[in-house]
């Protein structure tokens, strides 16, 4: 058959007829046990309060009591969504009211204006005698079982709260004392797998006055016998390694468990907390390859991973210093903020528990 020109336009302006090769119908379940979680929609990102993104703030305690008040008022301050924050806690090997004080402090907030989008509370005793005071706590005979129960608990937390719609896990010490009301804003700006700021012990009575917009490490105030404020900083669980420690570690049993801040590990690394100052950039970052557990802003895909805090030794290290450790081994960036300072209740250290590094003072 002869065409026009015209003829021959006209036909091929119409699209082709298709054709359809092993065709699929959809497939419709019903069954109401049957439930999809679609990850790849679960994003971490700068823009985590216009988009929406959940935040699971995570808090082990133990013998906590007299700290929940505070811990309470601080948390209520929070200027992220609160609609958008999950919290959870794990009460474990207690033997005060932690409890109770627990129940009754959220049962006030989630009645308020400045409630939560949900609390979990979880029970699990793991066999933890060591005691609450100093000279227990923070002997170095105590670090390595101390370390492992507390890294347990903290996978424990985790697994229980952990939800497919949580974008960032947000761990929080129970006894700070004063952080800022932006710190989930601040430290979600970085955009970093794994962030923590510098730490230091109890906050002067005058701090909102003396720092009123300047976030803050993990520092603190001491007013040893009514004498002057003594503004100092601890906490040497955050660190960058050295030829030194690798050197001992290689030495070591792989059971041995290093802990910082002791004369019987020279180590050799640099501190965090003896790198920055509160009156400098709070924005400045530095690569660490061990952290403290006191304030960490993890993003979620990495406990999805399966990076969490190891309750054994990993290479030589345990909880979040083996936490920070394993993160480096799978390739996750982990970052310190040596001028963003958080204010930490003072924990009055011995002399000993510090070897020669300085627990107070400038």
């Amino acid at each position: 058959m002869q065409m026009s020109v015209n003829e021959q336009s006209d036909w091929h302006a119409h699209m082709p007829t298709p054709v359809i090769f092993n065709h699929h119908q959809p497939i419709n379940i019903n069954e109401s046990t049957i439930h999809m979680v679609d990850l790849n929609n679960i994003k971490s990102t700068v823009k985590a309060v216009a988009n929406k993104e959940r935040v699971l703030i995570l808090t082990p305690l133990r013998d906590a009591s007299t700290h929940l008040s505070k811990y309470f008022d601080l948390l209520s301050l929070l200027s992220y969504p609160h609609e958008l924050i999950d919290l959870a806690f794990l009460v474990g090997d207690t033997t005060d009211d932690t409890l109770a004080v627990l129940s009754t402090e959220l049962d006030r907030v989630q009645k308020g204006d400045l409630r939560f989008n949900s609390a979990l509370i979880v029970q699990r005793d793991f066999g933890l005698t060591i005691g609450q005071n100093v000279e227990d706590r923070h002997g170095v005979d105590a670090q390595g079982p101390r370390r492992k129960a507390i890294g347990k608990a903290r996978n424990f937390l985790l697994s229980a709260a952990l939800k497919p719609e949580h974008s960032w896990v947000f761990w929080r010490d129970v006894d700070i004392v004063d952080s800022p009301p932006k710190i989930l804003e601040d430290f979600i700006a970085h955009d970093r797998d794994i962030l923590v700021p510098s730490r230091a012990p109890f906050v002067a009575p005058y701090l909102s006055q003396k720092l009123p917009n300047h976030p803050i490490d993990i520092w603190f105030h001491r007013y040893p016998d009514g004498q002057k404020d003594i503004e100092g900083r601890f906490d040497y669980n955050s660190w960058i390694e050295s030829d030194k420690g690798l050197a001992l570690a290689a030495s070591l049993d792989k059971d041995v468990i290093l802990a910082e801040g002791y004369d019987k590990w020279d180590t050799g690394r640099k501190y965090l907390a003896q790198m920055g100052d509160w009156r400098k950039n709070k924005d400045e970052e530095v690569e660490l390859d061990g952290i403290g557990g006191v304030n960490i802003l993890v993003k979620a895909d990495v406990h999805r991973a399966g990076i969490n805090f190891p309750c054994y030794s990993f290479e030589n290290q345990a909880e979040t210093e083996g936490f920070a450790k394993m993160a480096k081994r799978a390739g996750y960036q982990v970052i310190g903020l040596p001028n963003y300072v958080v204010w930490h209740i003072d924990t009055q250290e011995k002399p000993g528990n510090l070897g020669s590094r300085p627990a107070e003072g400038w």
